[in-house]
């Protein structure tokens, strides 16, 4: 339960988001540098760990859904508090990760003894004051985002219009809105008709930095597909195709296995996109 899954860092490399296999998020915060420990610099302490999913059983096809955390991905902040998304194989859930170290009193409900007063005997009020406390960093569950995917979630990806998002599974990748738990939007379907025709599966699905309608997915045929969401609601054809052609005298058995991309990514200023897969990491130009 304990073998980390997935890690994830903060846009400022402040915090730094690690899921497990036992559904459990722990998130770490990097150590105040200072003169005198200089050595420190990259020091993280344990901020905060609550339970993000749990095993659930999906009764209609008889089959356990592990808690297994797939992927996180931190929202941009825009208060005192954090937000992050978490998935497993099926649900994606938002949380938002708070410190508090303050505590109200004084509800005009109990004594200075603490006992209950009567209301009818109340006869002045006197407002609530804020007192200091230990401080407590708490999680909880925002948005709940299920009953969507056929196939086990690989990827999510915050758009840059920070209102939106999407989850990738083997066949479909969806787009959600972060006020909408029920509804989302199909925009990729590589599903054939018959299963048996079936010659690829999505690996990974990120969205551009900058541009909200540009997104890229990747194949475990090794192919890369940049799509705009402005040319159709379902984007079944792509804007841009990127393979790396084979060579026919290194083919081998293992050709297709070792060519499956793993992870892809933009680069923060979105010209570049990177990939992975088992031997090596290409830098692709748009």
């Amino acid at each position: 339960a304990d073998i980390i899954s997935t890690v994830e860092f903060n846009h400022t490399g402040e915090l730094l988001a690690t899921g497990d296999k036992g559904g459990r998020v722990v998130i770490f915060q990097r150590e105040q540098e200072s003169k005198n420990q200089p050595h420190r610099r990259g020091e993280y302490n344990v901020y905060s760990t609550f339970q993000s999913h749990e095993p659930e059983f999906d009764y209609l096809k008889s089959l356990e859904i592990e808690e297994k955390i797939n992927k996180i991905r931190w929202l941009p902040q825009q208060n005192a508090a954090y937000f992050l998304l978490s998935t497993n194989d099926k649900t994606v859930k938002l949380w938002k990760v708070s410190e508090r170290d303050k505590r109200p009193e004084g509800y005009n409900l109990k004594d200075e003894d603490g006992r209950l007063r009567d209301p009818s005997m109340i006869t002045m009020l006197r407002v609530p004051v804020l007192r200091p406390m230990d401080l407590m960093v708490e999680a909880t569950p925002r948005r709940v985002f299920a009953n969507a995917h056929t196939y086990h979630i690989n990827s999510i990806s915050v758009n840059s219009d920070y209102e939106t998002y999407m989850s990738a599974d083997d066949l479909r990748i969806n787009l959600w809105n972060f006020e909408i738990t029920n509804q989302s939007f199909n925009i990729v379907d590589i599903k054939p008709a018959n299963m048996e025709e079936l010659t690829e599966v999505i690996t990974a699905a990120e969205f551009h930095p900058h541009h909200c309608n540009t997104f890229v997915y990747s194949s475990s045929k090794g192919t890369i597909r940049l799509c705009d969401m402005r040319t159709s609601a379902l984007c079944d054809r792509h804007a841009k195709f990127f393979e790396e052609p084979e060579d026919p005298s290194n083919r081998s058995f293992f050709s297709e296995i070792i060519s499956s991309i793993s992870d892809v990514k933009f680069s923060h200023s979105g010209r570049y996109i990177m990939t992975r897969d088992y031997l090596t990491v290409k830098v692709w130009d748009l």
